[in-house]
């Protein structure tokens, strides 16, 4: 296609002329594709086909490559086949391109706890940590971001990985999943591809740990599968308010087996004792600044407080049939099963307890593996989980030095552990005797035997089909689940959710990649297509070829972070105080704090604290200019008449109360810091949500209130696009 001709120096827009040459020259030379009807796949997945300008996708041996979508397996719904040599071969070099640091999910933060079983699952599975209700299996969990490097910070607009290692008495039990139930890609093919996208590009070597540019944008809108995905990241999901706040899902459909050797389909679901909570998007970016740790923080400050955090392990069941019936493939890693058609069967709790004794020595060495499932947990043919099964000890093997990375004392079982192996990179223990083989005819000298009855037992599925490298037909529907996610939020999750796409297209240089992603909104719903598009004063294009029509499935409120009850316990009061405040309702803020199951930070003019109305000294935590209001839930205003006049003098003081109000926090004020909210200009805006505290019934009651987290409808007033 022929690129459109310049237009007169007169005619650029003002976007045009604050480009740099260097941008125009590639924005002049590259070839846009303007039509949205990408040849399609069985499946719907996007194949982009050599033409004499793009040259011929090779293999590193110089082989060319058909199909760059799919992997190689049995029958299109069937098992991955280990000579399917392109997709090692790209997996491989994948995950050898970083080191030491993880291609991915390399900021993380661990702790050290447990996993109860409070019901038995013996019916179905054979796994001993699921037989004997009251059992404690121990376990060591590293949350993380997956986009950005060691080094970036906590609250970025991303993912959060929710990897957990369950040392059980049959072997370690990786459970290695994200804080979103679902994923970008459905064939582990295309893994590559998606964190190249999102990473820094490779010439410029940025942005870091953010998906707001042309590369991301480009990919998603070129490959609709994602598009469920971009839902649930361009929600409050992705910006977690902290790690024990979020949910945590294994993502993969699996299999359990019991001791006759049936079969049940199963999806892990973790749901957090405190419940949801995330944090406005100006809020992350200043909370970055502020406190780039702010989840590590939060999460050592709680364990440390004997605060600690639990979850819920709950498990949906369901067998060949409902899998046969469901609307979607339960293989597809893009789709979830409402919990309305099957419900999240709780069946025990996780609990933090212990921080580590050295970050390096565990969080940075776990070493996490999906194919590490013990007996009576089995794979399901989920290509990405398969390819994932795969790439991760892979990874492993580069990133740790080598095979005996088992011998690192936080990856090693807890349980025996007798083989054969020997040797390699840094080897702690080897086999003792003069035996290293099996079969032997050592006797009782010959070291560990096979055990069938014990060992692990595959599940004898029946594959009977042609290798084939396809994707197929029952993966095709990439737009029905993104609207369910959608329609299921609350009026003021959905503002996020356009809000969110609204700013990350607005950083895309090209204007047909904010206009491709729009025509697959309007596959999602109509309205927030629109709004997207006014807000990038964007014509609306047509809607992107759709390879199966979108359902209209009913609205789901586990979906929503906001349908779900609220409450104060584990969250954070700041209380801002002047000297001479009034240390009653001081103390009674703080007993109300303390009842509510939460906590409180001080925060005064001076690092030293403020002496109270009483003459007691009251100790801060932080000095204004390093406490500002985004790092608290809710924050009080406790000042005396002259202490209140002296914040309004002070900028920082100001920023702590105008953003709190911005934010849409709830806001205890004592009269002495009128002169303050007077001059951050949110005296005359006041609403219900900013409360007078006085007595010691105020300060109760403002606490009380503060168990709805947020004042939402002050959203409508203090943002232009709302």
């Amino acid at each position: 296609m022929a690129s459109k001709p310049r237009a007169p120096a007169s005619a650029k827009s003002p976007a045009d002329r604050g480009k740099s040459k260097a941008a125009k020259a590639e924005m002049a030379s590259a070839q846009f594709e303007n039509s949205y009807s990408e040849p399609q796949g069985n499946g719907g997945e996007t194949h982009q086909t050599a033409t004499q300008q793009t040259g011929v996708l090779t293999t590193q041996q110089g082989v060319p490559v058909a199909d760059d979508q799919n992997t190689l397996r049995i029958g299109a719904r069937g098992p991955a086949l280990l000579e399917d040599f392109h997709f090692r071969e790209k997996i491989f070099h994948f995950d050898h391109e970083r080191i030491p640091e993880r291609v991915v999910h390399a900021r993380g933060y661990g702790a050290n706890g447990f996993f109860e079983l409070t019901k038995s699952l013996s019916k179905v599975t054979r796994a001993d940590l699921f037989q004997r209700e009251g059992d404690r299996t121990p376990a060591f969990v590293r949350f993380s971001t997956v986009a950005g490097s060691k080094g970036s910070p906590d609250l970025a607009r991303d993912v959060r990985g929710f990897a957990v290692k369950l040392y059980t008495n049959e072997g370690n039990w990786d459970l290695v999943g994200n804080n979103i139930p679902v994923f970008f890609i459905q064939d582990a093919i295309k893994f590559p591809d998606i964190i190249h996208a999102v990473k820094p590009a490779p010439d410029r070597d940025f942005p870091q740990a953010q998906s707001a540019h042309d590369n991301f944008w480009d990919f998603i809108s070129l490959t609709p599968e994602s598009l469920h995905m971009i839902m649930w990241v361009m929600s409050d999901r992705a910006l977690p308010r902290s790690f024990r706040f979020m949910e945590g899902f294994g993502v993969h459909t699996f299999r359990l087996i019991n001791a006759k050797g049936e079969s049940t389909f199963v999806k892990f679901h973790w749901k957090p004792k405190l419940g949801l909570q995330s944090v406005m998007w100006n809020e992350a970016v200043k909370i970055n600044g502020a406190d780039p740790d702010f989840h590590r923080r939060d999460l050592w400050d709680a364990i440390k407080g004997e605060n600690f955090p639990e979850w819920e392990l709950g498990v949906q069941l369901f067998d060949q049939k409902f899998a046969d019936s469901f609307e979607f493939d339960v293989l597809d890693a893009t789709k979830l099963i409402p919990e309305e058609q099957v419900p999240v069967e709780p069946v025990g709790r996780l609990v933090l307890d212990r921080t580590v004794d050295n970050f390096f020595a565990e969080t940075e060495q776990v070493a996490f593996c999906t194919q590490n499932v013990v007996p009576g947990i089995d794979f399901s043919d989920d290509p990405l989980l398969q390819g994932r099964n795969f790439s991760y000890l892979d990874t492993q093997l580069k990133r740790l030095g080598g095979p005996n990375f088992t011998h690192i004392p936080v990856n090693a079982p807890r349980c025996p552990m007798t083989h054969f192996q020997q040797d390699g990179h840094m080897a702690m223990k080897n086999p003792k005797g003069r035996v290293n083989y099996e079969p032997n005819s050592w006797g009782a000298m010959g070291g560990p035997r096979e055990a069938p009855d014990k060992g692990f037992p595959t599940f004898a599925a029946e594959v009977s089909e042609t290798k084939v490298r396809l994707r197929p037909e029952s993966f095709a529907d990439h737009y029905s689940q993104a609207r369910l996610f959608f329609l299921s939020q609350t009026p003021v999750e959905q503002k996020h959710i356009r809000d969110a796409l609204v700013f990350e297209l607005s950083k895309c240089e090209r204007p047909d990649i904010r206009a491709r992603v729009v025509s697959h909104l309007l596959n999602i719903d109509d309205s927030l297509a629109a709004r997207v598009a006014e807000g990038l004063r964007l014509d609306l294009p047509e809607p992107a070829k759709a390879a199966r029509p979108t359902l209209r499935l009913p609205a789901s409120d586990p979906l929503s972070i906001l349908k779900h009850p609220t409450s104060f316990e584990g969250r954070k009061l700041g209380i801002l105080v002047t000297d001479d405040a009034n240390a009653e309702l001081i103390r009674s803020l703080i007993a109300a704090v303390g009842k509510a199951g939460a906590v409180y930070e001080v925060i005064a003019p001076h690092i030293g604290g403020a002496i109270l109305s009483d003459g007691s000294t009251l100790p801060a935590a932080q000095k204004i200019g390093g406490g500002p209001s985004v790092l608290y839930d809710a924050v009080a205003i406790v000042a005396s008449d002259a202490g209140g006049h002296e914040l309004a003098k002070d900028a920082a003081a100001r920023d702590f109360a105008s953003d709190a109000f911005a934010h849409c926090k709830f806001i205890g004020y004592a009269d002495g810091a009128l002169p303050l909210l007077q001059k951050a200009g949110i005296a005359e805006s006041l609403d219900e949500g900013c409360v007078s505290i006085s007595t010691d019934a105020d300060a109760a009651a403002f606490v009380e209130t503060c168990a709805k987290l947020r004042h939402w409808v002050r959203e409508l007033a203090v943002e232009l696009d709302a």
